[in-house]
């Protein structure tokens, strides 16, 4: 059984067994049919992953590694904004007319900031501490900057990562805000695990632990069936995750360079609802 979906079932049967809802006061979300989109959460959900064990990606239904992949590689190595540069459509509700989400994700990590080593941008600083300061306790990302989050069409969601090297290895705590359990938990776990693996293995280390830190961990009410109805699906084994061991540039790597062997998952063809 995955580890991943272990957490999975867990964390949706507490939401739904002690969370608190929301159908008592006015939300932002809403609906395609413009129905106010009501939640129910749990405050506080933490999750370890140990990469070194297995990938963390669900068997319950399949979590579409490559296009997570891509939109990784959208923020993380091309730090764009601009949807055109992106091949899935997860972010056109957030575009305006010109294909920009505005000044969130990739534009925060394309800004250069000044240290006395020089001029990073996050991601680039990340890459240098992890080489010439691996034991540092200041190798942290923030994408959530409230100068520039009035020109932002959706503010972040994961919006932190803080990296710490223990020996040998790599370990990293993602921060969320907020998080759509059904349409986004395993695509952030699978995404920023794959990120820890790129990290580790240009920096000549080995990924450890992801630490996943939820504030606002919610299913919204037109899920509530559909996630009943996953959860009480039998797990299968864990894929054995493979990238390519050849690259050491970060700016190199392409979703092609990793893949899943043995990715068995159980057959989910409905649509899910969004609430934007």
């Amino acid at each position: 059984m995955s580890y991943a979906d272990t957490l999975f079932i867990q964390n949706c049967r507490e939401i739904l067994s002690n969370g608190v809802w929301d159908t008592d006061s006015e939300v932002r979300p809403v609906w395609e049919d413009g129905a106010p989109a009501h939640t129910i959460k749990k405050f506080g959900i933490i999750n370890r992953y140990d990469l070194s064990k297995e990938f963390p990606i669900l068997t319950l239904r399949r979590t579409a590694f490559k296009s997570a992949i891509g939109e990784l590689l959208w923020i993380w190595q091309k730090k764009s904004s601009n949807i055109h540069d992106l091949s899935s459509h997860i972010w056109d509700s957030w575009a305006d007319e010109n294909g920009s989400i505005g000044k969130a994700y990739g534009y925060q990590l394309g800004i250069k900031h000044k240290y006395k080593e020089g001029e990073f941008d996050q991601v680039d600083r990340v890459l240098y501490d992890l080489k010439h300061n691996p034991l540092s306790r200041r190798i942290i990302t923030s994408l959530y900057n409230h100068q520039d989050l009035h020109e932002m069409n959706l503010y972040p969601c994961a919006y932190s990562m803080t990296f710490n090297v223990s020996g040998n290895v790599l370990n990293g705590i993602l921060n969320q805000r907020s998080q759509d359990m059904l349409t986004a938990n395993n695509w952030n776990v699978t995404q920023y695990a794959v990120l820890l693996h790129m990290f580790a293995q240009v920096s000549g280390l080995e990924a450890g632990e992801l630490v996943h830190v939820i504030a606002d961990a919610h299913i919204y009410d037109r899920h509530v069936p559909i996630v009943k109805e996953i959860i009480e699906k039998v797990p299968y084994e864990a894929p054995t995750f493979l990238m390519n061991r050849e690259v050491q540039d970060f700016y190199q790597f392409t979703k092609e360079h990793f893949r899943l062997e043995d990715y068995q998952y159980h057959t989910f063809t409905d649509k899910i609802p969004v609430a934007i």
